[in-house]
């Protein structure tokens, strides 16, 4: 899912920097204000498990690959904003260490995945929570990693409309909607699953259960 350098024009990458600045500063002061040290040790563990997670990728017909992202698992774990600024880190990090992805990418590259799939991935968890708590975490999961898709599928497909060289043809990548949306979107309707299991896992193994209420005191000894 991750698009390299090379793909997005100026016209789409320099807009996104902006937003995803502001974005960080914004995520970096809330991380400042409530992250405790209980919670830093997991958020770098589950963190270091996504990056690993995205390292492994199934090669498609076509030339594209995917991977399980957990997006769904560090919202629901640790917040919208957490699993944003987590997840750019991992996007750097691949960008800069083995070239996957891109460093102009790099901004849409954490907003679609990092801050909108976290946002849908949080949302499906709160509709459903009330209902069936495990169906809660495997929806969030999926709908992380379907969100991410598409948007990133509709960015690929307006590049062709936005950077065109004096004869018509392409600057960056050349194909549309047509072809980016299928191409995209329905092979992460299955990677979902597998991110949706992920979810359901992590949020059974590590959300933090709720304190216990002491016993009240007995009676006191003569």
């Amino acid at each position: 899912m991750h698009v390299p350098d090379g793909f997005l024009g100026p016209q789409t990458y320099l807009p996104a920097y902006g937003v995803a600045a502001a974005a960080w500063t914004f995520g970096l002061r809330r991380l400042r204000a409530r992250l405790d040290a209980a919670t830093l040790p997991r958020l770098a563990v589950v963190t270091a498990t996504a990056f690993v997670l995205m390292m492994i990728t199934v090669p498609l017909p076509g030339g594209t690959t995917v991977h399980v992202a957990g997006i769904g698992m560090l919202a629901v774990l640790f917040g919208v904003w957490n699993a944003f600024l987590s997840l750019s880190l991992v996007f750097l990090l691949q960008a800069l260490m083995f070239g996957d992805g891109g460093v102009t990418a790099l901004p849409v590259n954490a907003l679609a995945m990092g801050l909108v799939g976290s946002l849908a991935a949080v949302g499906a968890h709160r509709l459903l929570r009330p209902v069936n708590r495990d169906a809660a975490l495997f929806a969030a999961g999926w709908a992380g990693t379907v969100a991410s898709a598409t948007l990133m599928a509709g960015v690929l497909g307006l590049q062709p409309l936005l950077s065109r060289a004096p004869d018509g043809s392409p600057l960056f990548f050349p194909f549309g909607w047509k072809t980016t949306l299928p191409a995209v979107v329905l092979p992460h309707l299955a990677v979902g699953v597998a991110d949706g299991v992920l979810a359901l896992l992590a949020g059974r193994c590590l959300a933090p259960r709720p304190a216990t209420a002491a016993p009240p005191p007995g009676p006191e000894a003569p």
